[in-house]
């Protein structure tokens, strides 16, 4: 990935219409500080890395499921094929302002934790830091058979090897999705060659990360729902809280009293537990809240 954090003064965008009421409670929840965010696809859209779902809620792309990639090796040679040809362009993305805005308001002290849906690794490249990854990071590979850790650098290389010419040769869709990954020819899928452990032989290595239908380990959730309940604002960035991975952490704020803001474009899920919700893009109001906040 490249280096270094984009400064906020070169991100900074035009102001754009915002619900000035919403936005001043937004401002007054996370000056008093104590704020933890749960941050979601909707903070790296600006970065190029899409989200699963559009403004109106719905899926526009089909992720990888856990069980089918655990369960069919045809499964993981498509996925592999295809985060391969991806690797370029989502390895390629830089942090926005948003993620810049966030590392801004931590580094005030104004933030106190960030709880993440991502897999990208923007809000560390941003300067965050103590970021709680709640599914993981495509950097990282694991070998389910063995639990051999590798870096997905590592694999990357390796599969370049293993496959002379495949990217000069297959056509993609140019989009990077979500996983990493972007659609390709399944005729080039079928003579893809997927990595194998170099410890154990097997081909069931796998990003570590939560695909759709996996568990997020335990111990992350608890301490991810101790961060929440230790907080005075619980602040939802750029997620529609369509999947229970994140609307517990909502739904446990709420229980406790803890007021929970949302900043997210179109609807979010939600029975009456946001006190505010911001229907705007991050890069709009982030900005501008550290500005108001901690000065140009």
């Amino acid at each position: 990935m490249s280096a270094g954090p984009v400064p906020l003064e070169h991100t900074m965008p035009p102001r754009s219409d915002v619900d000035e009421q919403g936005y001043a409670v937004l401002r007054r929840l996370v000056g008093d500080g104590g704020v933890v965010a749960l941050t979601g696809a909707g903070m790296s859209t600006a970065s190029g890395i899409p989200d699963y779902r559009g403004p109106d809620g719905r899926r526009r792309v089909q992720p990888m499921q856990h069980g089918e990639f655990v369960g069919s090796a045809e499964a993981r040679q498509r996925y592999w094929a295809r985060a391969f040809a991806g690797w370029t362009g989502f390895s390629a993305a830089r942090p926005n302002a948003a993620h810049v805005a966030v590392a801004r308001l931590q580094e005030a002290g104004l933030l106190e934790g960030i709880v993440t849906q991502n897999v990208d690794g923007l809000h560390q490249r941003a300067g965050a830091e103590e970021v709680l990854e709640l599914h993981g990071s495509l950097d990282r590979v694991t070998c389910l058979d063995c639990g051999e850790p590798v870096s997905r650098a590592h694999v990357q290389e390796w599969l370049d090897v293993a496959n002379p010419g495949f990217l000069a040769r297959t056509a993609t869709s140019g989009e990077v999705r979500p996983d990493g990954d972007v659609v390709i020819d399944p005729g080039a899928v079928r003579l893809f060659r997927a990595p194998r452990c170099l410890v154990c032989g097997g081909d069931r290595l796998k990003p570590d990360v939560v695909f759709f239908g996996g568990s997020v380990p335990r111990a992350v959730v608890e301490q991810a729902f101790a961060m929440v309940e230790d907080a005075s604002t619980l602040v939802v960035l750029g997620s529609s809280l369509r999947v229970m991975s994140g609307y517990r952490f909502v739904r446990r704020a709420a229980r406790l009293g803890i007021p929970v803001a949302v900043v997210t474009r179109g609807e979010t899920r939600g029975e009456g537990e946001p006190l505010v919700h911001l229907d705007s893009l991050l890069g709009d109001v982030l900005p501008r809240l550290v500005e108001d906040l901690l000065g140009p």
